[in-house]
C-alpha cells in the first residue's frame, strides 16, 4: 500500500482537482508536508510522536542545542518517484523535551526557567582578571588564565576544572547551514573558512571575553565565538564583536612556530592559554584583561531548556549518558514514497492538506463545508493520543513519582522525600 500516494489522490477529490496538469502532485506533496510538520504539532500533541532522545556528554561542554535534521531530497509518489522536488530545510528532529530526565541512569531536575535554574547554579563571573600588559603593539600576546594549569591532564586522566565555552544557538546553526555549512554542532573549522560573519550576533553567546583600551581610551574587547578548531576542539576561535545582524568580525588564524602548541586567536578551555591579537595596539603598560566562568567539573545533576539548548550543571567531566522525553518533528516522514508510518492519520492529512489549498485558492464555501468533517478527523486522531495519556495517573504532592523527582521542590533525586 503506497499511502502517500492514497493521500495525494483523496486531496484531489476533496478539492476537486483531479487532473495534475491542474494542480500538479509536487504542489500537493508541499501541501502535506507544511501542514504536517507545520500545523499537526501546533494544534494536537500526539503520543505515537512521543520518544526518548539521548545523547553522549563530551568533557567540559555545558551546552546541546537540539539536533537538526539534515536538509532532506523529496520525491514523488508513483509513477514518477524518481522525480527530485524542492528539498525540506533543515529543522529541529524535535517539537521539544520534557521530564523525567535521567543522567546515566538517575533522575535529576528538568527545569525551563533560567532564573531558577541559575539561583542554584550561578554562572559567577571571574572579575578583574589582569593577564597582561599592552607592549605598544595589537599582539600576539600568549595570555594565561591563572587558575588553571598550562599543562593539560595526561590521559587517562580526567579535566576537573574547565572555563565555560562560548555557544552557537540553533538558529545559529541553522543560519550557518544555510550559508554552505554543514550540519555540524558546535560549528568545528579550519583556518580560514570560519563562519563567523554568517551567524547572526544575537546566536552568538561568548563566555570569555579578553578587555584593554586603546590609544584613545576606547574600549578594545575580543570574545569567543562558538567556533572551534578543526583538530582540536578544545581550542575556541576569538572574534571582535560588532553590530547586529551580522557585524562580528572574524580573526586571522596563523600556526604559531612548531616551538609553540597553540594557534594564534584562540583560547584553550583546558588550561586557559589564550593567544590574541587584538584589531588595534594596546599602548605600553596598558592592563589587559580576561573575564570568564569557572566551574569544577562533575556528573550533572540539573538539566535546564532554554532557548532550543540544553544545559547541565556541574558540566561534565567525562562521557555521560542523557536521556529525556522529546516529541519528534516528523520532517522526514514524507521525503519518501513508504515514509508515511500512520495509515490512521492518512484522512486527517489529507483533509489538512485540502484545507489549506482551498484557503489559498480562495474556495471558501468548500472550506466551510469540509470544516467540521476536518475537525471530525482531527478528534479522532487526538483520541488515540488521549487514550494514553490518560492511562497514568498525574503525581501530585502527596504521592511519590516512580523516578522519585520533583524538580526544586526538594525530593533528593534518588527516590528519596
Amino acid at each position: 500500500m503506497d499511502l502517500l500516494s492514497d493521500v495525494i489522490t483523496y486531496v484531489r477529490r476533496l478539492v476537486k482537482t483531479p487532473s495534475n496538469a491542474v494542480l500538479t502532485d509536487s504542489l500537493i506533496v508541499d501541501y502535506i508536508n507544511r501542514f504536517w510538520i507545520m500545523d499537526v504539532d501546533a494544534r494536537i500533541q500526539l503520543f505515537d510522536l512521543k520518544t526518548k532522545y539521548q545523547f553522549q556528554t563530551a568533557p567540559g561542554v555545558d551546552q546541546y542545542n537540539m539536533p537538526l535534521y539534515d536538509i532532506q531530497p523529496t520525491l514523488l509518489p508513483p509513477p514518477n518517484n524518481n522525480t527530485l522536488q524542492a528539498p525540506i530545510a533543515s529543522l529541529p528532529v524535535y517539537q521539544g523535551f520534557v521530564g523525567p530526565c535521567f543522567i546515566n541512569g538517575i533522575a535529576v531536575p528538568f527545569y525551563t526557567e533560567r532564573r531558577v535554574f541559575n539561583n542554584i547554579y550561578p554562572n559567577y563571573v571571574q572579575q578583574q582578571l589582569q593577564v597582561g600588559t599592552g607592549n605598544g603593539t595589537a599582539g600576539p600576546y600568549n595570555l594565561q588564565i591563572p587558575f588553571l594549569s598550562s599543562i593539560p591532564p595526561t590521559p587517562p586522566t580526567a579535566i576537573n576544572s574547565t572555563i565555560i565555552r562560548g555557544h552557537v544557538d540553533l538558529i545559529g546553526i541553522i543560519s550557518m547551514i544555510n550559508n554552505g555549512g554543514s550540519n555540524i554542532d558546535p560549528p568545528v573549522v579550519a583556518s580560514g573558512a570560519t563562519f563567523i560573519t554568517k551567524i547572526p550576533t544575537t546566536s552568538v553567546y561568548s563566555s570569555v571575553y579578553i578587555t584593554s583600551t586603546d590609544g584613545t581610551g576606547a574600549n578594545v574587547i575580543v570574545q569567543d565565538s562558538g567556533e572551534f578548531l578543526k583538530g582540536n576542539v578544545n581550542y575556541g576561535l576569538l572574534m571582535k564583536p560588532g553590530n547586529a545582524p551580522f557585524g562580528n568580525t572574524e580573526l586571522s588564524l596563523a600556526s604559531f612556530p612548531n616551538n609553540y602548541t597553540t594557534t594564534l586567536n584562540t583560547v584553550n578551555y583546558q588550561t586557559g592559554v589564550i593567544n590574541v591579537e587584538f584589531p588595534v595596539a594596546i599602548p605600553a603598560g596598558n592592563p589587559i584583561n580576561v573575564q570568564c566562568i569557572f566551574y569544577q567539573l562533575g556528573i550533572p545533576r540539573g538539566i535546564l531548556y532554554f532557548n532550543n539548548t540544553l544545559t547541565l550543571r556541574a558540566p561534565p567531566n567525562t562521557q555521560y549518558l542523557v536521556e529525556l522525553d522529546a516529541y519528534l518533528t516528523p520532517a522526514a516522514f514524507l521525503t519518501t514514497t513508504a515514509a508515511l508510518p500512520f495509515a490512521y492519520m492518512a484522512e486527517y492529512i489529507a483533509r489538512g492538506a485540502a484545507r489549506k489549498i482551498l484557503s489559498d485558492t480562495g474556495d471558501w464555501e468548500q472550506f466551510n463545508q469540509y470544516e467540521p468533517l476536518f475537525l471530525e478527523q482531527e478528534s479522532l486522531v487526538h483520541i488515540r493520543s488521549q487514550r494514553q495519556f490518560t492511562a497514568t495517573r498525574t503525581q501530585t504532592l502527596y504521592s511519590q513519582g516512580s523516578f522519585g523527582q520533583t524538580g526544586s521542590s526538594g525530593a533528593s533525586g534518588f527516590g528519596i522525600t
